[in-house]
């Protein structure tokens, strides 16, 4: 009988354990088994995993161990495609970071953009939103030129919801040296070619879906004109 690796197995460390286990998190998930040792490891990786597999600390946990305090900010670079996902993600980071001195900020619209400038030039892990980040650029308020760290997360809802072109452009503004992890629900069509021109390679892991259907979804109603739809949805996200 096979023992279920432990987190120090998979090459945390023990102060991110412990952080870990204050959550009540005490065994990785399957997802994170897989991933860990190789992100931790700087390898690129492409992850297939749904919504609450725990892909999250999948990623979470390398960064964290990777990223060095004393380096420059922001050193790793979260994207996700809404600004609910994205507060979420930095939530599960703020969880674990402090154990390794590191500093995490969020950056989505709805919110005062130069509030948020303030705290992005100072963190070393950076969540965004692809529209938000793009405006944060734009004046300036953050440099993505010392990027270490890339990851996609939820990349195949990014291209449904037409962002490839912001996030193509971030890209272009990160170190072709670089780690870059993509998680999504698919890793065929699109977001394969995305994957392709953006890792190099990658580590590929699959965590097949158990059917889950979703019970809730919350909807918003946003009347806009209709030249108007694409800088609404950013603004939105």
């Amino acid at each position: 009988m096979t023992t279920a690796p432990s987190f120090i197995d998979l090459g945390a460390s023990p102060a991110v354990v412990r952080a870990l286990s204050t959550l009540g998190i005490t065994a990785p998930f399957p997802i994170q088994s897989l991933v860990v040792p190789d992100a931790i490891a700087g390898r690129d990786v492409l992850a297939k995993s749904q919504t609450g597999s725990g892909k999250t600390l999948a990623f979470a946990i390398p960064i964290v161990e990777r990223v060095d305090p004393a380096g420059p900010t922001p050193s790793a670079l979260v994207l996700t495609p809404t600004r609910e996902l994205a507060a979420q993600v930095a939530e599960d980071f703020n969880g674990i970071a402090g154990a390794k001195g590191v500093r995490v900020a969020v950056a989505y619209g709805g919110i005062s953009i130069r509030e948020q400038g303030k705290g992005v030039g100072r963190a070393h892990i950076l969540i965004a939103t692809p529209g938000r980040l793009s405006d944060l650029v734009e004046r300036r308020l953050v440099r993505l030129d010392k990027v270490q760290i890339l990851v996609l997360d939820e990349a195949d809802r990014m291209l449904d919801m037409g962002f490839q072109p912001q996030v193509d452009r971030i890209v272009r503004d990160l170190p072709k040296a670089r780690q870059t992890m993509l998680f999504s629900a698919t890793l065929d069509g699109a977001v394969g070619h995305l994957a392709a021109s953006y890792t190099n390679d990658p580590k590929r892991h699959e965590i097949e879906s158990e059917g889950k259907t979703v019970e809730e979804v919350d909807h918003r109603f946003v009347p806009v004109s209709a030249h108007g739809k694409v800088e609404a949805l950013i603004e939105l996200l």
